[in-house]
């Protein structure tokens, strides 16, 4: 709420998609922090499954418009009607599955290929709680995420471990300025006399 007298805080939109293989905890991580709700038993998405969730970040609220994609191999083709547009991506993978990390590397470089310019990507490893049963060693990750650009965090959606943190570094991460707002016509500059060319 606004103090009397100052002006109302700025709201922003941000599209944002979950992309990563089938089981490595997408929705999980996606009802994490929107609800700070787990299920032990998770159905497959279908298709995708959209939610919202905003945050209070300096000056202004930003309100992240999250797809959580399906991870099935059959719904791959749909990914970049999901991606499209969008200001940010989590890659998830799960640090108990090798193939779930080649999977999302795949993501990572489809995102560099046809995601919109300046796209703010971050890669997700996803079970920490299960670390005895590690099959992805942080330190290769890290090294990856380093030569890509991209943002790295290790999280637990089930033990609640890093999530926030992950949507929390994703919206520092985002242009200060919507740029949506740069598309719209300023009427002002039209409505400025044409200075005049001559005297008398």
């Amino acid at each position: 709420m606004s103090l009397p007298g100052s002006a109302p805080m700025a709201e922003r939109q941000f599209k944002l998609v979950l992309l990563g293989n089938m089981n490595v905890g997408k929705t999980s991580m996606a009802l994490r922090f929107v609800r700070n709700q787990f299920f032990e038993y998770q159905d497959n998405t279908i298709g995708a499954a959209f939610l919202t969730k905003s945050l209070v970040m300096d000056d202004a609220t930003l309100k992240f418009e999250i797809w959580d994609t399906a991870g099935q191999e059959r719904f791959a083709s749909l990914a970049p009607m999901y991606y499209r547009g969008a200001a940010a991506a989590i890659v998830v993978y799960d640090i108990t599955s090798e193939e779930s990390l080649q999977v999302a590397k795949k993501w990572v470089a489809e995102l560099r290929q046809k995601g919109s310019a300046g796209m703010v990507i971050a890669l997700a490893g996803n079970k920490l709680d299960m670390e005895v049963k590690r099959a992805v060693q942080k330190a290769e990750v890290e090294a990856y995420a380093a030569e890509q650009g991209i943002l790295f965090f290790e999280i637990s959606a089930k033990a609640d471990i890093g999530v926030q943190q992950v949507f929390l570094g994703v919206a520092a991460a985002l242009p200060k300025e919507d740029p949506e707002a740069k598309k719209g016509l300023d009427l002002n500059s039209k409505l400025q006399p044409e200075p005049s060319a001559g005297c008398c």
